[in-house]
């Protein structure tokens, strides 16, 4: 079953340059090979820069092979959750509440010191300035299931009685840009991907909305890691702001805390039918097997 699980997770595909392997694997010598699966909020290239210096220092801490994963969209990557094919994952908080039940993924850590916010952004010279200005237009979202910046989004426009035409466009980075471009009216995002957005593109936008926080994306192992390795990525996750802060800055964070299945208690409170989350039912879109 483990190797059928890491051919499926093989397919969801690490987005990543042949020169780049080396790097983004973290690969360690004699340790054991598992897969880290990311959820694409930016493009695939951008989070292999990202995490591949991250996950090689982790590797080195826990004695562990991590292969960065990651699918061409947030529906794809909710397919490979719902086939258990990563074996660990940074999802966000309403994939967990989903999939740590429908899935066997148990939570280890998150984000220190933050929530996660979804954000409404429009051009600086527009005349949109509130949510409620936006009636009758055109919002782009990465993806019905992402849980801040869209969501949280579109459940805040709706109870404004704001009329709207969404547009799906796979990742942050991709909204942001159509905002920017004049293609979209506003679009949704979260507040650590507003942040690390390039300045040039953020210079042409402004956040006219800020939702209420929750807690953030979770990183979770998958019911097949073995207790003693959970352990040790958990102890190297929360040590690692100490020991190389510029890693975990460089995937634009400050820090991890351990974290218990409850704390995602505040997403379940919600209350969300598993449609009106957007995210999809099993089988609708496939985990990519070749």
């Amino acid at each position: 079953m483990k190797a059928l699980k890491a051919s499926i997770a093989a397919l969801c595909v690490a987005f990543t340059a042949p020169a780049e392997a080396g790097e983004i694997a973290g690969e360690v010598s004699d340790g054991e090979e598992v897969t880290f699966g990311i959820v694409p909020q930016q493009s695939a290239s951008r989070l292999a820069r990202m995490w591949g210096p991250f996950l090689a220092e982790l590797g080195q801490q826990t004695g562990t092979t991590f292969r960065f994963r990651t699918t061409k969209d947030i529906p794809t990557f909710e397919a490979c959750l719902a086939v258990g094919a990563f074996d660990l994952a940074y999802m966000n908080p309403m994939h967990y509440a989903i999939f740590s039940t429908e899935a066997s993924y148990r939570a280890i850590a998150h984000q220190e010191g933050k929530r996660l916010k979804g954000v409404m952004v429009a051009r600086v010279d527009s005349e949109f300035s509130e949510i409620a200005s936006l009636d009758g237009q055109n919002i782009a979202f990465p993806s019905p299931g992402a849980f801040g910046a869209s969501i949280l989004n579109r459940a805040s426009l709706q109870r404004v009685n704001v009329s709207f035409s969404p547009s799906y466009v796979k990742s942050h980075d991709s909204v942001y840009r159509a905002v920017a471009a004049g293609l979209m009216a506003a679009g949704g995002g979260v507040t650590r991907t507003w942040n690390a957005l390039d300045p040039d593109v953020r210079a042409q936008l402004r956040v006219i909305y800020e939702t209420e926080g929750f807690t953030p994306h979770a990183i979770a192992v998958h019911e097949g890691i073995a207790p003693d390795q959970t352990q040790k990525i958990q102890a190297a996750l929360l040590n690692m702001a100490t020991t190389h802060p510029e890693l975990v800055q460089g995937i634009g964070m400050a820090g991890f805390v351990a974290a218990n299945d409850a704390d995602w208690d505040d997403v379940r409170a919600l209350g969300m039918a598993r449609d009106e989350t957007g995210i999809k039912h099993d089988g609708e879109i496939a985990c990519p097997s070749g």
